[in-house]
């Protein structure tokens, strides 16, 4: 996500380094490339101009201060009203209410609506400890009842059947006397989608808001429709009172538009990030760490929050466990080591949250993509346990039979026995602390002032 963005502004803002003072004259042409950029990604008009005239106000005339240059000062301003933009910090879910807290659904087809309910439903069963009840009240679509039945079982929530012949109204409330009696937590309730924006549409789900008062309604949009998503939040917040907004599919959108528009035009917060297909890929929005990630910061608490929530305690405990023995780690460790990566969204996700990763290379890239993983993992595959366990064991004969199992090349055996070596000599210098010295280094890297970016908080 924000990749173009963040290529542009980086580019834009190197320009106005080494200045002894920023002035009107000094900062005119930044200001006009950071406008390009954001227009280039899809941020809306009425948006971009208001980050402007906040940015040029706050920036004109400040004195370069002893500690910082110009350049940072200037970047230290964009980040600030970057986060005004998307909204300071981020707001949780209201489910303090007397139980089952309703959270109503809605959005146009195809918007990722009834993924988002499953996905919504996992983070709250995992993350909040609640017990959740799901519901869908689209009767328009027997196939998006049986999909919700399907993601219910997947993320192992509770599922309220529901059927095409009954009142929306009707399945709702009977979800709600049921979740009563059976203690439920939290009611999420799947609402019909359209293609467009309709009046039918707008009176059935305010018929449904008026009768359940659910005490949160989100807005689920497609964030790769930019500022036509911030448009469409708009529309429905028009007629129903919405509490906040989903932007799904975020991971394909590389411009932003939607995410620093949608704030500003509905006057309603972004909750979640929806990051991918998985019933995992849901994020809360942090407006102060996505600001980072845009100017190119990287991420580094949302990392640390990932690692710990996905790396599987015990299996990383029992190889540090083999290395304080002096038995080492081998191939299949390794493996392991790739597996626990793709939990964690793959080595890309990885980099992208680590400050100064924004702007590496196309080449580094493309090394760390998901072929590559597959790659390894296949290479792997292919040879014996015996293999795994001695890698020394690899010689002539065997890395020709390991690349025929394996599809690949000699060449990509041998690439891969080498990365092997070097994560082995890393894991021997981490021997005796494990996961601690991980953590410890990766909190090394946050840059001075916090977390979420290079500078402290205005």
């Amino acid at each position: 996500m924000f990749e173009n963005l963040t290529e542009r502004l980086g580019q834009t803002l190197k320009n106005i380094s080494g200045r002894g003072r920023l002035t009107e004259d000094n900062i005119k042409d930044t200001l006009r490339e950071v406008r390009m950029a954001l227009l280039e990604a899809d941020v809306a008009l009425p948006v971009v101009r208001e980050f402007i005239n906040q940015v040029k106000e706050k920036a004109v005339g400040i004195e370069v201060s002893k500690s910082l240059n110009p350049g940072q000062v200037f970047v230290k301003i964009v980040r600030g009203e970057l986060e005004a933009i998307m909204g300071q910090a981020n707001e949780k879910l209201a489910l303090s209410a007397q139980p089952p807290a309703v959270v109503m659904m809605a959005g146009l087809q195809g918007a990722g609506k009834t993924t988002s309910v499953g996905k919504l439903a996992r983070f709250l069963r995992e993350r909040e400890k609640k017990k959740v009840l799901v519901v869908s009240a689209d009767v328009y679509r027997p196939a998006a009842i049986k999909q919700l039945e399907t993601l219910a079982n997947e993320v192992q929530v509770s599922f309220f059947p529901s059927d095409i012949s009954q009142k929306p109204i009707d399945i709702v409330n009977g979800a709600i006397e049921y979740a009563k009696k059976q203690f439920y937590d939290v009611l999420l309730v799947d609402t019909a989608g359209r293609l467009h924006v309709d009046e039918s549409m707008m009176d059935e789900i305010k018929d449904l808001h008026a009768a359940v008062k659910p005490v949160e309604t989100l807005f689920v949009v497609d964030a790769m429709t930019g500022q036509d998503a911030a448009n469409t939040a708009k529309a429905f917040n028009d007629a129903l009172p919405l509490t906040g907004v989903i932007l799904t599919k975020a991971d394909g959108d590389a411009r932003g538009g939607a995410a620093l528009s949608v704030r500003h035009i509905t006057g309603k917060p972004i909750k979640f990030l929806g990051m991918g297909e998985k019933s995992d890929a849901l994020e809360p929005f942090h407006p102060d760490r996505v600001a980072s990630r845009i100017l190119g910061m990287g991420d580094v608490l949302s990392l640390i929050e990932e690692v710990e929530r996905k790396v599987d305690k015990d299996k990383a405990q029992k190889m540090a466990k083999k290395i304080q023995k002096g038995k080492g780690f081998d191939l299949q460790d390794f493996k392991e080591q790739l597996e626990q990566m793709r939990n964690m969204g793959g080595m890309m996700s990885m980099l992208d949250k680590l400050p100064g990763m924004g702007n590496m290379s196309e080449q580094i890239k493309e090394k760390a993509n998901e072929k590559s993983f597959n790659q390894l993992e296949a290479i792997i595959n292919s040879m014996t346990p015996g293999e795994r366990a001695n890698p020394d064991l690899i010689k002539g004969s065997r890395k020709r039979r390991i690349a025929a199992g394996s599809g690949t090349q000699i060449q990509d055996v041998n690439r891969l026995l080498k990365q092997f070596t070097q994560m082995q000599k890393m894991m021997k210098k981490m021997s005796g602390g494990g996961m601690q010295k991980m953590m410890q280094r990766m909190k090394g890297m946050m840059p001075p002032g916090g977390p979420g970016g290079m500078f402290p908080r205005r």
